[in-house]
């Protein structure tokens, strides 16, 4: 655990006096006022431990009188590690000391603070006297003492936590082979689970993996006791749909031997200090923030590739609520309605742990108490695909409806299920989920409102966790291929497989006539390139598009930190996007209609904390500034910089009649080596490693699931997804000396290179270019054709470095310059 050592010279507590200087300076005494000043200097010490100082903090007091402290210091969990109390100078601090401990203020970590004294108390004791915080010394051992104290239960909390994430995946393993165990012997959970395994595969996903239910399972299994704790609703698993029937099928393997307390029994310790932590907390907000980071960390360690698959991510309250209050306001002024109106069908299609859902209850609540039971009943939707999320986010909601209307009742409009593609299936799963699919399906939805999931897709082949990819029946990648592609001058379009990209065309669609679309995204199809088409067709679909641009792309500035800068603690940037779609338009000719792009971003280097804050402040769109943005031509949102006579520049690539992007390899360590007797070693053992899996593939039926088939072996192979192509072709690896050919890996850096059609990813033009290893052994020429020429108007020789300026149509001096190299 980090420790705060404080100094006297500190930039932080120079900084206090400095502004109680300036506070003297104004004759400005009151607590209002000086408190400013020692709330800084908490808050900065805060940040050193990743903690969150909150003020206005409420705590319980005696009596059941609810009272607020100046502020509570929270840590990443919502555990409250201290508490501070303001007082200005002209206050008898002792006798204030004792009132408001009276009245039942925490004393088990707090300073009662003036300008110039401070007390201590710590563990219900008084720590220190009545110390003059004038001296930065005093001032430096009353911080360090504040910061460094730990209660027993929170000793205990925080090395449970640090054993969690060690801990779950090995006990998941052992669930795992005990499961597997399970299915060889006992023939009631052999059934139960290939009755279950069956149904998941027609309402999930009809290429869902037994390993796939066996992790729903373990979820279960792992997390079950935490809901019920936290939750107080020990008859979860028995009332909601999708839980019990996963508890039927824990059931059937209990049924013999098998303990579930002794099988979790390692876990007991971190049970309870979760259960000890849950009840610490008195608001509910803090029980939910609390039970989102134990799903974050929870995933992170039990299931990092389906984290990263499925973008496991909390969103941060500022962001939902400034998303809710923008949306409703947008209904109220350009529709007439609110959230609180029948008919108004609201749908978070990537509910997560329902921070959406519950936060638009709020609103509802705000608007109009009494039309939360209609809208909880018929007009509130959200799906899930994983198990985990589906429980939290089935509890968050029926819980703040309970709180609400003091009345439970299960939350009908969850459904555990793929967004993407919702098409029910014959045979029933869990008969009332698939009901609540279809009714949603039946619906005609006006809002729909989340954050998408913000993985784009698996960096290496090797990782086998690829993305979905819906193509069937007017699937949602073949409308981005149709729309979004089609329109796009882009030759890469490898952007547009994000599921983000997906998302908001699966939304644009289904609110169909009018709405509103709010996501919280990736923020790159704003400027990208790729996503030229996407802008244009957002833009001729919509009437009005809000961006709020909350930056924090490390790739485009390595200055930046995506865990200081990035409100989600990513590498890509954030926006926050409001798309909005009005029948009033719709009776305007799609040529005269014009879409209104208000757009808007935060400083480049303000942390993630002062966005949060700013959201916070602003509270809806109308605290917003926004610019009106005019599209170029060439779909062009953010046009400041670019030169309207660009588009005019002869493409280089009209210049000559062959261009190649070289050779792909998807596997560069075994396909490139300084050495080629090295090169022929290592390439020889992946081929023959390659043909011993195509046979055994071929002796296998030639399986349809060929991704969970191969053996990911990094030491013999790198997959990739022509190699896997050319195994379904059943195409054997060959070896030849021929080759092993010369190539430039980069500029300068001659190597080898075994050059094949099967072992090299693409190889695009390049065999016409270089037929054969004679163009590199050989000092022979090459020739460059101009367009409409059949005489070569440059021949170079092939070990030579030219520096050529071309010259642009209509251009009296050269347009740019162009380099060849070659080794």
């Amino acid at each position: 655990m980090l420790q705060l050592n404080v100094k006297p010279s500190d930039r932080l507590i120079k900084g206090y006096y400095e502004n109680l200087g300036r506070f003297g300076h104004q004759h400005a005494d009151n607590e209002g006022a000086v408190r400013v000043a020692f709330q800084d200097v908490l808050s900065g010490y805060s940040k050193r431990l990743d903690w969150t100082l909150i003020p206005e903090y409420p705590v319980p007091g005696h009596h059941a009188r609810n009272l607020r402290v100046d502020g509570a210091l929270l840590d990443f969990w919502k555990q409250r590690r201290g508490f501070w109390e303001a007082k200005d100078q002209h206050d008898d601090l002792e006798r204030e000391i004792k009132a408001k401990i009276e009245k039942g203020y925490p004393t088990s970590n707090i300073i009662f603070q003036a300008p110039d004294r401070a007390i201590l108390y710590q563990h219900g004791l008084r720590q220190g006297l009545n110390e003059n915080i004038l001296d930065p010394k005093n001032l430096a051992t009353l911080l360090t003492e504040f910061f460094r104290y730990r209660e027993p239960d929170h000793e205990e909390w925080d090395a449970a936590v640090a054993e969690f994430k060690q801990r779950i995946p090995e006990l998941a393993d052992r669930a795992k082979h005990l499961i597997e165990a399970e299915r060889k012997s006992n023939k009631a959970f052999r059934a139960s689970f290939d009755g279950f395994y069956e149904l998941c595969r027609q309402a999930i996903n009809p290429n869902l993996s037994a390993e796939a239910v066996e992790k729903m399972l373990i979820q279960h299994l792992l997390t079950e006791r935490i809901f019920a704790r936290i939750f107080k609703n020990t008859d979860f698993r028995n009332k909601n749909v999708i839980a019990a029937e996963i508890e039927k099928v824990i059931q059937s393997m209990t049924s013999r031997h098998f303990s579930r307390d002794e099988f979790l029994s390692d876990l007991d310790r971190f049970y309870k200090a979760i259960e000890r932590a849950a009840d610490d907390k008195d608001d509910y907000s803090e029980k939910q923030g609390f039970l989102n980071n134990v799903y974050e960390r929870f995933f992170q360690g039990y299931s990092p590739k389906e984290a990263d698959t499925h973008g496991i991510v909390y969103t941060p309250q500022a962001i939902v609520d400034f998303m809710v209050r923008s949306v409703d306001d947008i209904l109220k002024k350009e529709f007439g309605k609110s959230l609180a109106d029948k008919g108004i069908h609201i749908l978070d299609p990537f509910v997560g742990t329902g921070n959406f859902i519950t936060r638009v209850m709020k609103q509802i609540t705000e608007t109009r108490k009494s039309a939360l039971p209609h809208k909880y009943e018929n007009e509130l939707h959200c799906n899930e695909i994983m198990l985990l999320p589906y429980y939290i986010a089935s509890m968050n909601i029926e819980h703040e409806y309970s709180v609400v209307t003091g009345d439970y009742k299960p939350f009908e409009g969850i459904c555990l299920v793929d967004t993407f593609d919702m098409r029910a299936q014959a045979t029933m799963f869990a008969e009332k989920n698939l009901e609540r699919i279809e009714r949603q399906r039946r619906e005609p939805i006006f809002v729909v409102i989340g954050n998408p999931p913000y993985n784009a897709w698996q960096e290496n082949e090797g990782d086998n966790n690829k993305n979905r990819r819906y193509i069937k029946d007017g699937g949602v990648d073949l409308r981005v291929s149709e729309t979004y592609s089609k329109a796009s001058k882009a030759t890469n379009k490898n952007a547009l497989s994000d599921p983000y990209v997906k998302a908001i065309r699966w939304a644009s669609d289904r609110v169909q006539k009018e709405g509103v679309v709010a996501f919280v995204t990736n923020s790159g199809f704003v400027d990208g390139i790729a996503t030229d088409g996407m802008r244009k067709h957002l833009a001729a679909e919509f009437d009005e598009i809000y961006i709020l641009d909350l930056g924090g792309n490390v790739r485009k500035n390595p200055k930046l930190s995506g865990t200081t800068h990035n409100v989600f603690g990513i590498q890509v940037g954030v926006s926050i996007n409001i798309f909005v779609r009005s029948l009033r338009s719709r009776d305007v000719p799609v040529e005269k209609r014009k879409c209104r792009i208000s757009y808007a971003s935060t400083d480049e280097y303000w942390t993630r904390g002062r966005k949060e804050d700013f959201l916070t402040e602003i509270r809806d769109r109308n605290g917003v500034e926004w610019a009106v943005l005019v599209p170029d031509s060439d779909n062009n949102w953010l046009t400041e910089g670019l030169r309207a006579e660009f588009s005019g520049f002869l493409p280089i690539t009209d210049v000559f009649s062959k261009q190649s992007r070289g050779v792909a390899t998807s596997r560069d360590v075994w396909a490139y080596n300084h050495s080629a007797e090295m090169l022929a070693a290592n390439i020889k053992r992946s081929v023959e490693f390659y043909n011993r899996e195509l046979d055994r593939f071929i002796r296998a039926g030639n399986p349809d699931d060929l991704d969970s088939f191969v053996d990911y072996d990094e030491s013999r192979i790198s997959w990739s997804r022509d190699l896997k192509q050319d195994m379904r072709r059943g195409r054997q690896g060959e070896f030849s000396d021929s080759k092993i050919r010369f190539s430039l890996y980069r500029p300068y850096m001659s190597t080898f290179l075994f050059f094949d059609r099967v072992f090299n990813e693409e190889v695009y033009v390049f065999p016409s270019i270089m037929p054969n290893g004679m163009a590199e052994r050989e000092n022979q020429l090459i020739t460059l054709t101009g367009p409409g020429s059949e005489k070569p108007f440059l021949a170079l020789s092939a070990h030579t470095l030219v520096d050529l300026h071309l010259v642009g149509p209509g251009c009296s001096t050269q347009c740019f310059p162009f380099y060849i190299y070659d080794a």
